[in-house]
This record gives structure tokens, sequence and C-alpha cells, in this order.
């Protein structure tokens, strides 16, 4: 996913400019605004070319080996327009061949080079090289902040770096430990943004189920009461906010711990979305004890099967990596099993992509890229056939679908999603034009629809 938010060089007397790019998952999104929010409070305006900034920020990604691509080729790019690029974000926080900042090595000139989650020391670089305006315009910072998003949805990041070590994963070595925001930070974050129209809530980590470990489920405070700092006592206190404004409150990046049992009451009481986003990674122990995930498999059926008894309509979202080092035909259709019998409603497949500095690569075994290739394509296979299933057990269904595209008030359709269906990640409901003429459609809104056909990964459905 790429967000563009370009901040011209000022005319005399005018608040300087500051050109941002955000590359990267919803975790780096959330650090982007945080950034934007800040320049906005001091002061700084935004200009939509390269060209006019006073100087631009990149906030990168450097997960895998095509993100890191995109991240350097954008920084080359903003150099040569631009000349002033500060770095941010995680590609930032990698070592080049040599030892050295990568970034550094491949661009020289960048004036600054952060890790990810640095707003303070952003700041820092930004004002050493564009001083800030003397008076900040604090009033003319909408309380939620600077986003990203559409307005009628937005993140909310609870915890920053992960205590686990797969080894496929550098993500700890460029985010650090797991490190719990405070709860009742957390929960006026969420208040501020409801209260800003926003209609759905996703709340994102690293490992959204670990949320408070780090400072052992410390007790907070949250409007004037006692509020434990885990994930249970977080998705109790979001499903009142989110009730008070008619919201929705979406979980990504959960961990199957058993602890995760104790909020499926609350998406069969409709008060969390039953959609649960897990990265299940693989299934046979034997592939899953050399990526060292922290879930061992074994039990991973039972876990699905009891959150469906507690929840009949949860839908589970999934990403899988096929080819990973020693992988035998055996080990993956044992994955292509899995998938069929866990009937994952959602999931995405990654051919093993040998990543700098993860400790995988030294695994013996490494597997031809056309073979990964094509068991990934393989699995793809599989997952769409379920999820197609899935899908045509829809039709004939009403359901609520929250509205992202609606031109022209909807006369000639629309775009919505359903509880199933994350922004960007999943399909989408397709809405045909509305049978009665009154009948108007508005982004940001809710409406019911009967679920008519299926196209792909999509919905097709008529608004009722």
């Amino acid at each position: 996913m790429t967000q563009d938010a370009l901040l011209a060089r000022p005319a005399p007397g005018a608040a300087p400019k500051i050109g941002f790019v955000s590359l990267g998952c919803p975790k780096a999104l959330t650090d982007s605004e945080l950034i934007l929010t800040q320049l906005s409070a001091e002061g700084y305006q935004t200009s939509k070319t390269f060209e006019g900034a006073d100087l631009v920020i990149v906030n990168t990604c450097g997960f895998i080996d095509d993100a890191v691509k995109e991240s350097l080729d954008t920084i080359g790019e903003a150099l040569a327009i631009n000349g002033k690029v500060i770095v941010t974000g995680c590609l930032g926080a990698k070592a080049g061949e040599a030892g050295g900042n990568l970034v550094r090595q491949m661009h020289p000139s960048v004036l600054a080079v952060t890790g990810p989650h640095a707003t303070n020391e952003v700041m820092d670089a930004v004002h050493l090289h564009v001083p800030k305006p003397h008076d900040p315009f604090v009033d003319l910072v909408p309380a939620q902040g600077i986003k990203l998003t559409p307005r009628h949805y937005a993140y909310l990041k609870i915890s920053e770096g992960c205590n686990h070590r797969c080894s496929f994963c550098i993500i700890p070595s460029m985010r650090g430990d797991l490190v719990s925001r405070p709860i009742g930070d957390v929960l006026s974050e969420a208040k501020r943004l409801f209260e800003s129209g926003v209609k759905e809530l996703l709340v994102i980590s690293q490992d959204t189920s670990a949320y408070g470990v780090d400072v052992k489920y410390r007790m907070g405070f949250w409007d004037g009461k006692p509020v434990k700092t885990r994930m249970t006592e977080l998705c109790a206190q979001l499903a009142d906010i989110a009730a008070e404004h008619g919201a929705w409150v979406r979980l990504h990046y959960v961990y199957p711990y058993p602890h995760v049992n104790e909020i499926l009451p609350l998406m069969a009481e409709g008060k969390i979305l039953p959609y649960l986003d897990v990265p299940f990674q693989h299934s046979h122990p034997d592939v899953l004890k050399r990526m060292k995930r922290p879930a061992s498999g074994e039990k991973n059926l039972e876990r699905l099967a009891r959150w469906r008894e507690l929840c009949p309509e949860i839908v589970i979202r999934s990403t899988f990596i096929a080819g990973f080092p020693g992988e035998t035909e055996e080990e993956f259709e044992h994955l292509l099993g899995f998938m069929r019998e866990a009937a994952i409603d959602r999931a995405g497949c990654f051919a093993y992509s040998p990543v700098k500095g993860a400790t995988a690569n030294d695994l013996p075994g490494m597997l031809p890229p056309e073979l990964r290739e094509e068991r990934r394509a393989r699995f793809m296979a599989v997952a769409e056939a379920v999820s197609a299933q899935k899908l045509q057990g829809r039709i004939g269904a009403t359901m609520q679908v929250l509205i992202d595209s609606a031109p022209a008030l909807g006369r000639k359709g629309g775009v919505a999603r359903s509880y199933a269906d994350a922004p960007e990640i999943d399909g989408v409901v397709k809405l045909l034009p509305p049978e009665k003429a009154s009948k108007t459609l508005k982004v940001g809104e809710f409406t019911r629809a009967r679920i008519v056909g299926t196209q792909g990964h999509d919905l097709v459905a008529q608004p009722i």
C-alpha cells in the first residue's frame, strides 16, 4: 500500500512547506499520521509536488526486497527533484552490505535517517533544516490528528515492536521489542476518532494478542475507572465507545493464543466485528518450528472450531508462506489439507523470499525460486476455491455494509464492504443501483444490502 501526502517553497512570509511520502503497511501509515499531525501543529504547510517543497520526508518500508527497492527508488526520485530529503521508517534501521546504514550507503546526500516510530527525531531534523514558524497553529489541527485514510475509517495502533523472533522476519531488529501504549491513551484516541466521524476502527500492532505483556497487564485508567492493559479489556472498552457512535471495531494481527477465546462473546453479541486477522503462516509443525513461530500448529484446527462454535458468523483472514527453506512436498500438502479443512475465508500467500538479516536464510534446503512460486500458485488455487464456496453461501443474505464509494449519490450503484471485508486487503461488495429512486448512498454511511451474486473475490448486492 502506498499513501502520498506531498508537503513548495514558500513565498516571503509564508509558512514553510513539507513534502511527505508514506510507504508500507498500516503500522507505518500511523507513524506518518503522527508526523503529519506534529508538522501541522507547528504551522508547517503541505505541498502537492516535490518541486515546491522546502524538503521532503520519505517514510520507508524495509521488510521484503520489493519494498526496499520501492523505498530506495522513491528516495532517489525525491533527491533528484527536490534535493532535500529526510528518511524515516523501517528501511532507515536497516544495515547495508558493509554494516553501515543502507540508506546512507545508497543515498549519501540525504539530510537525516531515522528508524520507525521516531516522530521526535524526524521533527528535530525538520527544525534543523527548515526552522519552524514562530507561531504554532495548534487550533488548526483536528482533534483526531492528521489522517491519511478516508474520513470514515482509521487505524488505531496499540503497541510498537514485537517479542517474537520468527526466522523469516527482521521487524524486531527494526522496530524493537514489544512496547504497549498506555490503555488510557489508546482509548482516548479511539474516542476522538469516533467523534470525528470514523465509522470503522481497525486495531493494529505487530502482535495484538500480546498487548500489555511487556507491562505485565498493568492497571491503567480510562474515564475515571481502572482498566487493565490487556487485549480483552481493551476490546470491551472499544466496543462500548464504538456503540455510542454506531461504529465498527475490527481486529488485525491477532496471534492464536488461548485468551483470544475471551473476545469471541463480544463478537457473538455484535459488539466487535466477528472478524479475526490471524497470521498462521503454515500448518505443519516442523515448518512452524523452523519458522520459530509462537504457535506449533497442531491445535489450530481445534482453535478454529472453538471460535466458530462461540461465534458462528466469524470470518477468518490469514497469510501463509509457501516454499519455506526445507519445506518438503509432504509438508506443503499438509498445508493444502489444512487450508481445505480450516476453510479460511480470506487467505493470502507469499512465495518465500530471503530477507537480508533473517536467520531463515541460513537454513538448509533453500528451494528454487520457480518451485516456491509454483507452490504459491497451487496454494492460491485452493484458497480461492474455498473463498468462492464461502461467498456463494452469502447469496440471499441481507447484510449491513459500509459505503466506500458512491458516485452521484449512488444512483448508478457504488462500492461497499461488509464485516467480512477489511479495506484494501479483502474483497468488496459491489452495489447495484437502488431499486427505489428515493434511495441514495453516501460515503461513510451504513446501508442494508441483499446479496444477489458473486464476482471473483467480491459480492454483488442490491441496496434495500
